[in-house]
Formats: structure tokens, sequence, C-alpha cells
């Protein structure tokens, strides 16, 4: 039996490669597909491997009468419908670890920058000024960073922050304070790492309880100067309260890599917002992460499609629906 599968977005060689070793799969890849093409090739596809350029919603599920299987070459999937999946019996699979080391440096590189001002001083002598006073900043040795997410990637920052000499707190309900201690992490309350904290740096998935849960009635706790960094998730933030804490001098700045629709609006309060540095969704852009998301999707299409074998599923609750395969 050959299985079909479907990549309308670019994906690394590396991952091509992996999906032609198994003589049960025919692969469809030519990139960068439009939203047309994706609908009329999906109908004869068994699996689809996406990134950010393709949503899987209720309409591409539909359109996919054979598909069984979704793998998102990212870690994000709020660009898939899970409902809809499930209704439909579509596994559908992330590669939370393909991206981990990448997100994880950039966003301490967003720190630095926002700490030492380092884009305006690139920008100021490259408008012929030499104005040193202009961009001072403040050493991350002795200052303490909040954590709000303790996953692979909130983990991996910590390093980096302990090895910089900085206090590492940290906020995730779903991770015992044992476990985070052994890791040189304080767990602290949610108010608590804002009164605390230097830096606040964002690594929660989007929830109810998480949407905006960056607003005016939080930033009112936190520390006067606090400087925030987000490359997670960009609903996390209520943009026009966190300008406004900037604009009153409470919140010193604020770097980011994520809007909460994207690209953002020409009017959005925070990009071009002084003492904001805004770059656009850079974070996992590395040759390196990449070449790993792409390959840790295309192993789980070939382990689910040969085998039966699903790992980092996304809505568990369609796994009573899956048959093995044959054979």
């Amino acid at each position: 039996m050959t299985f079909h599968v479907l990549i309308p977005d670019n994906v690394d060689q590396a991952a091509l490669d992996v999906l032609s070793k198994s003589d049960a799969l025919r692969v469809t890849a030519p990139g960068n597909m439009k939203r047309d093409e994706t609908l009329a090739a999906i109908g004869d596809a068994d699996a689809i491997i996406i990134r950010s350029g393709t949503t899987a919603d209720a309409e591409l599920i539909q359109a996919g009468s054979k598909l069984k299987v979704i793998a998102r070459a990212g870690v994000g999937v709020d660009n898939v419908d899970l409902d809809a999946a499930t209704a439909h019996g579509v596994v559908v699979m992330n590669t939370p670890g393909g991206n981990t080391i990448s997100t994880a440096e950039f966003t301490f590189g967003l720190m630095l920058a926002l700490a030492r001002n380092i884009p305006q001083g690139d920008a100021s002598l490259r408008n012929g000024a030499w104005d040193r006073k202009a961009f001072g900043g403040v050493e991350l040795k002795g200052k303490t960073l909040g954590i709000v997410g303790l996953g692979r990637i909130g983990r991996e920052v910590a390093k980096r922050a302990i090895a910089f000499e900085m206090t590492v707190i940290g906020f995730d309900p779903y991770v015992e304070a044992s476990a985070l201690a052994s890791l040189g992490i304080e767990k602290v309350s949610l108010d608590d790492l804002y009164g605390r904290a230097d830096f606040i740096t964002l690594h929660s998935l989007v929830t109810d309880e998480t949407r905006h849960m960056i607003n005016a009635a939080s930033i009112a706790k936190m520390k006067k100067g606090v400087r925030i960094i987000n490359a997670a998730r960009g609903a996390l933030i209520n943009d026009a309260d966190l300008a406004q804490g900037i604009k009153d001098g409470h919140v010193a700045g604020a770097a980011l890599d994520v809007y909460e629709f994207e690209p953002p609006p020409q009017d959005h309060p925070l990009v071009g917002l002084k003492n904001v540095i805004d770059t656009p969704h850079l974070a996992a852009s590395t040759s390196d992460a990449q070449i790993n998301v792409g390959v840790e999707a295309a192993q789980l299409v070939v382990d689910a499609l040969t085998s039966g074998t699903y790992q980092n599923v996304c809505n568990p609750a369609v796994l009573d629906k899956v048959a093995k395969p044959a054979g």
C-alpha cells in the first residue's frame, strides 16, 4: 500500500530524504503552494506536512477525504483547527523539540539587545550620529529574570540566564518546584514574579487564562523599569496596555518577535514605539532549526502511516478513532 504525503510549504531537503527512504510513501512537495492549489491537491493526500504558511482549517481538513495525519513542522498549532481534525479522525502532531535552542538563543539575544539598546545604537550610527550617552543600558548580572512558562524553551533560557549570573524565578503551574530547584530556578506565584522581576520573558501557550495576561492590571504589579520579552505568542500581550505602560515610564522597554496578528498592522501601538525592539517572527529562523523540525515532522509521518505509531499528538482524543495500519 502506498501513502501520499503532501507538503505545500517549503521544507529542508533533509526532510524529503527521510520520506524518500520509505517505499510506502509517495511525496508531493512543490513548495509555496497557494491556498487553492492545496485545496485541490489534498483530496488525494493521506498526510500533510505544514509550516506556518498553510492553515489547516475546517475547510482544508474536510477537503482531505483520505487525510489521516497533519504534521506541523514547528511547535505552534495555531494554524490547525484541532476540533475539526478530531471530528474527521485526523491526528495532529507537532515538533516541539526542533527549534528549542534557536528560540531560546533568540530570546536571550532580544534580552541583551533590550538591556543595552543595541538596535537603537546601530540605527543612530548608521544615520551619522555618535551619541554614546543616549543609549546607556543595564547589566544582566545581578538582575532577576522572571520566566513565564518553563517548558523546553523556558528552561533553556534559564540556563543561559544563570550563566550570566542572573537570579531566575519562574511561574508554571504544571511543573513541580523541586524539578525547577534542581535547575537553579525558584518557582513563584505569578504575582510574585511580576513584583520581583527586572526582566520578564514569556514562554506560554495562549489559553483562556493566558490571553492578554500582560495588561494594565498585571503591569501595575510589576517593578518600575521592568523590561518584557515575548518570542512565544503575540496574544499573550494586550498591545495597547503595554504601549501605555511604556509611554508612562513604568515599563522601561519591550522586545517583541511575535504579534497577535501577523504581520502586524501599520498602526500597531508597539511597532516603532521608542524603547521597543520589533522583529518579524525570527526566533526559529535558523538553518539548524528548519532542518530539525522538517526531519522530525517527516519521521512522525513515516511512523504514523507505516506502523501506526504516533508521537507529539496535539489532539489525543482522536486516537480512539484511529485504526492501526494493516500489515
